[in-house]
């Protein structure tokens, strides 16, 4: 893995062990992403949730994002997590947060002093494929949305060419990719214009 654009472009990235349940996103998808959230990126403070080893806040960093907060329960992730943010020299940009996502999350979005631009939520397909859609949006989704500002983004990756609801903690899907069996999805509140279909034709597919 390696930073595709920006600061630290070509930077290379520890992975996440053979164990993890981490799933690194491929080059393909994270530019064509990456592509897409250029317009907010510049000065962006984000958070990366399920983070696993850094890759999507770290090449946020790198192209002008001011600030992000990584989420990760691994111990062992964390470490090669910790050794990318060091490598990248963006300590000063950049929060770890260490164990249960589910349980603690809300207690660390209240340590920011700023709304959030961005919010990547890239869960294991294991953990996504038996969520509880409705728990997912009062553990996870209502606690970033609740610090998203109005413009904020919050990008969502699924698996199995799954769908998010057409409304979750007041976020409604702007744009939804395939890619291969993989989802990725914008999402944002009702104020968010510019990054929404025209046509409003939200399943887009890249196959």
């Amino acid at each position: 893995m390696h930073i595709l654009a920006g600061e630290f472009k070509g930077r290379a990235l520890l992975s996440p062990p053979a164990h993890s349940q981490t799933r690194p996103v491929t080059g393909l998808v994270k530019k064509s992403l990456f592509d897409m959230l250029m317009p907010v990126l510049e000065g962006a403070r984000a958070v990366d949730l399920y983070c696993g080893t850094g890759t999507m806040g770290l090449e946020a960093l790198s192209r002008g994002a001011a600030f992000c907060a990584f989420a990760e329960r691994d111990r062992g992730v964390v470490d090669r997590l910790r050794r990318n943010i060091q490598a990248c020299r963006v300590d000063d940009r950049s929060r770890v947060w260490s164990g249960d996502l589910h349980r603690r999350l809300r207690h660390w979005l209240g340590e920011l002093d700023a709304p959030l631009d961005l919010a990547f939520v890239d869960p294991p397909y294991a953990e996504s494929r038996q969520w509880d859609w409705r728990q997912a949006a009062e553990r996870v989704f209502q606690p970033v949305a609740d610090h998203l500002a109005d413009e904020g983004l919050l990008v969502l990756r699924l698996g199995d060419r799954a769908l998010p609801p057409e409304e979750l903690a007041g976020l409604s899907p702007l744009r939804v990719r395939h890619y291969g069996k993989m989802t990725v999805a914008l999402l944002g509140k009702a104020s968010q214009g510019h990054f929404r279909d025209p046509c409003n034709t939200h399943r887009e597919s890249t196959d």
